[in-house]
C-alpha cells in the first residue's frame, strides 16, 4: 500500500465529521470537486469503499470507520509533533486536547483551564476541551485523540497513567416544598420512593445510582432524564423530582430558594477525579505543563496529596 498523505486523511475526517462533502470542502477552503477526487483516489489506493453517499450525506463504511479511527490518531500525532517542535522556538506554544466528563467540566475544569491560560507564560498555548462520558474519555486518550483525560477516578483506566485531580461530594437536590426538604442528612435509598431526575444512561452518575438502587433491592424511578446538571436543577426547581448532584454546583442554584440540598450519608457520595494520560508515552511539553498545573492547583485548593 502506498503512503497516505495527511491532507487527504484530513479531508476524509472532515467529510465524516460534517457528513457532507460540500461542508468539508468549505472548511478546508477548497472546491468540492477536488475533495471528491482525492477521496476517490484514496478508495482506489486502498481498494476499499470508504464512504456511502445518499440523501443523508456521506457516511463511513465499516472500512471507513476503521480508517477514521486511525486517521484521527495520526492527525493528532502530527499536531502534537508540531506543538512539541514549536515549544523549542521562542517560548512554549501549542495545543492540548482534553477529554473530560460533564461533572469535571461543570464543576472545576473550565475555571482551572481559564486560569491556566491567563498566565502570561501560557499566552501562546491553546486548550481544547471536549465533553465525553468516562468510558469514551479512556478510549480517546488510549487512541491518542486526546492528550489528557479528566474524569471520575473509579473508572477502569486500563494501562493509562493517572494522577489525582479534584474531589467533590454528591448531595440530593429537592424542591423547597418537597417532603424530603426537611431532612438534613439521609441515605440515597430513602429517596427512591420519590420521582428522580437523572443524567443520561451513558454517564457514570447514572450507572452509580442504578447500582446503588439495585443493591438496595429497589429501582430508580426516573421522572425526567436530562443531558447536564443545569437542566437537572431547573427540573428539580420546577417540582418534578429530586436529583443527585455535585454539592458545589448545587450551592449556586440553592441560593435562589427554589430548591434545597440534603446531604447523602452513602460512602460513594464522596468522589475523586483523576487526570489520565498514556502510560510510558512522554507527554508533550504543553500537555505536561497543563497536567502539572491542574494537579498542583487542585492540591493547593483541596489539600490533595500526590
Amino acid at each position: 500500500m502506498r503512503d497516505l498523505d495527511l491532507k487527504t486523511l484530513r479531508l476524509f475526517v472532515g467529510v465524516c465529521e460534517h457528513g457532507q462533502l460540500r461542508q468539508a470542502a468549505e472548511a478546508a477552503h477548497i472546491e468540492p470537486s477536488a475533495v471528491s477526487k482525492r477521496l476517490a483516489q484514496l478508495e482506489e489506493r486502498l481498494g476499499l469503499p470508504l464512504l456511502t453517499r445518499g440523501r443523508r450525506g456521506a457516511q463511513p463504511t465499516a472500512a471507513g470507520l476503521t480508517l477514521l479511527e486511525h486517521a484521527r490518531a495520526l492527525l493528532y500525532q502530527q499536531e502534537r509533533l508540531a506543538a512539541d517542535l514549536a515549544a523549542f522556538r521562542g517560548g512554549l506554544r501549542g495545543l492540548v486536547r482534553v477529554a473530560a466528563s460533564v461533572s469535571a467540566i461543570a464543576e472545576s475544569l473550565t475555571a482551572d483551564v481559564a486560569a491556566f491560560l491567563r498566565e502570561a507564560e501560557h499566552a501562546q498555548l491553546q486548550v481544547d476541551i471536549e465533553e465525553q462520558v468516562s468510558s469514551s474519555i479512556v478510549e480517546q486518550v488510549q487512541a491518542g485523540r486526546a492528550a489528557l483525560g479528566v474524569c471520575w477516578a473509579q473508572v477502569d483506566f486500563g494501562r493509562l497513567a493517572t494522577r489525582p485531580y479534584r474531589r467533590d461530594r454528591l448531595v440530593l437536590a429537592v424542591p423547597a416544598r418537597h417532603p424530603l426538604a426537611r431532612e438534613r442528612v439521609l441515605r440515597f435509598e430513602d429517596s427512591l420512593a420519590h420521582d428522580q431526575v437523572a443524567l443520561g444512561p451513558h454517564t457514570a452518575v447514572y450507572r452509580l445510582l442504578h447500582r446503588a438502587a439495585a443493591e438496595a433491592g429497589q429501582t430508580l424511578r426516573c421522572r425526567a432524564t436530562v443531558s447536564n446538571f443545569d437542566a437537572a436543577f431547573r427540573v428539580v426547581a420546577a417540582g418534578l423530582g429530586v436529583a443527585v448532584v455535585p454539592r458545589e454546583l448545587g450551592l449556586l442554584h440553592a441560593a435562589g430558594g427554589a430548591l434545597v440540598l440534603v446531604e447523602l450519608s452513602n460512602p460513594w457520595a464522596e468522589r475523586r477525579f483523576a487526570i489520565c494520560h498514556r502510560a510510558g508515552d512522554e507527554l508533550s511539553p504543553v500537555a505536561a505543563r497543563l497536567a502539572d498545573w491542574l494537579q498542583a492547583r487542585a492540591a493547593a485548593d483541596q489539600g490533595l496529596g500526590p
